[in-house]
């Protein structure tokens, strides 16, 4: 079998709403990252075989293939082309899956993987109010078979939060206790400097802006629910943001040919779909499934980095994982450090092969919930 190896790993850091990175645009965000990864790996730009980006919301100047826009404003070869993806939140993470499968497939040698969001710029959901001239609200509201399967039931991330809070029975208390540790830990991380290999600042920004160093139980505990008499509030959902990240993929020929050092290999990757009404639940489901493909146990996994869409959606995911909440995202998450859509399945990507790194552990696993009801799970190895 061939093997895919991850040789290069970087990202902007991540900018919170109306931050350092909101008046960047995209395409210079996203080359950024590009122009690194190819100088800290030393391979040939012009043997990559393809760029490709998540991003959500692919309007305005980050519509028209952000891939190949980003590849292009690096200043990068022509010959080179660039695919944007979408998987909502998962996006960038479903690019590391395709990247990983064209190199593992043997059809690839060298592949960029990332992706890019300016959610200051671009703000969540335009692509989707984009069709109200249409007479479409919302991608559900006009299908007649969507109705007739799901009916008019809300189709609402925060709806599918409260759910989870509701069937886990996930308490308000607990989740800001959950949602504070993300904040310590964020600060300890940058602090201790354990973000700075993984690093390229731009335009001055060079650290992630989102921790709240002044939060504390007593102001999360004032705040009022996002739904009427619902548990969770802004503090217990992920920030909007601004970034980019990237990673270079590649086969043991590549491995050979430019001279580059594997830091891990892709033991797993597979996604699988679930409730589209509750919708986050979604990594519950596709994490078991890894694992059992993977012929591994969660204990087997040194770090884990599950996405903070909502405090609820880890919180359950812990309960039927039995995972070590120690070893989950112990540099905090997207509450704390931030969420920009597309480019969050690579910063977490980024982040879990550096923590691999800095610790010593074998295997990291990645995952987070996307809309439609959809998760995906990687699993790598460190070398």
């Amino acid at each position: 079998m061939n093997e895919a190896y991850i040789v290069g790993a970087v990202r902007t850091p991540v900018g919170r709403k109306n931050g350092g990175l909101a008046r960047a645009h995209p395409a210079d965000l996203g080359a950024h990252v590009l122009e690194e990864l190819m100088t800290r790996t030393g391979a040939d730009p012009a043997a990559v075989a393809d760029v490709i980006f998540g991003c959500v919301d692919t309007i305005g100047p980050q519509a028209g293939d952000i891939a190949r826009t980003c590849w292009l404003a690096a200043g990068l070869p022509e010959e080179v082309p660039g695919v944007t993806i979408d998987r909502q939140c998962g996006s960038s993470q479903q690019a590391l899956h395709f990247a990983a499968q064209a190199v593992l497939s043997g059809t690839s040698d060298l592949v960029v993987a990332g992706g890019v969001q300016n959610m200051s710029m671009i703000p969540i959901s335009s692509a989707m109010l984009a069709g109200r001239p249409l007479g479409h609200d919302t991608p559900f509201g006009g299908s007649k078979g969507w109705l007739s399967r799901y009916g008019t039931q809300e189709v609402s991330q925060f709806t599918g939060a409260e759910q989870i809070a509701a069937k886990w029975d996930i308490s308000r208390q607990d989740m800001e206790a959950f949602a504070y540790e993300s904040h310590r830990r964020a600060i300890a991380a940058i602090d201790d400097g354990r973000f700075a290999d993984q690093l390229t600042p731009y335009e001055g920004v060079t650290t992630d802006e989102g921790p709240r160093r002044d939060t504390t139980p007593a102001k999360m505990a004032g705040l009022k629910p996002l739904v009427e008499d619902g548990r969770l509030t802004a503090a217990l959902a992920s920030q909007i943001s601004d970034g980019a990240a990237a990673l270079l993929i590649a086969s043991p020929r590549a491995v050979q040919d430019h001279g580059l050092r594997p830091r891990a290999r892709v033991h797993h990757l597979s996604v699988r779909g679930g409730d589209p009404i509750m919708m986050l639940s979604a990594p519950i489901p596709a994490t078991e499934h890894a694992l059992r493909k993977a012929g591994m146990a969660i204990g087997d996994i040194d770090v884990v980095e599950i996405n903070e869409a909502f405090a609820s959606v880890v919180l359950a995911w812990l309960k039927e994982s039995g995972a070590d909440p120690a070893r989950v995202n112990p540099n905090g998450g997207a509450i704390a450090l931030g969420h920009p859509l597309g480019a969050t399945g690579a910063v977490l990507a980024v982040k879990l092969l550096h923590e691999l790194e800095r610790t010593g552990g074998r295997y990291g696993l990645q995952t987070m919930c996307e809309g439609g009801g959809q998760a995906n799970v990687t699993i790598i190895e460190r070398l």
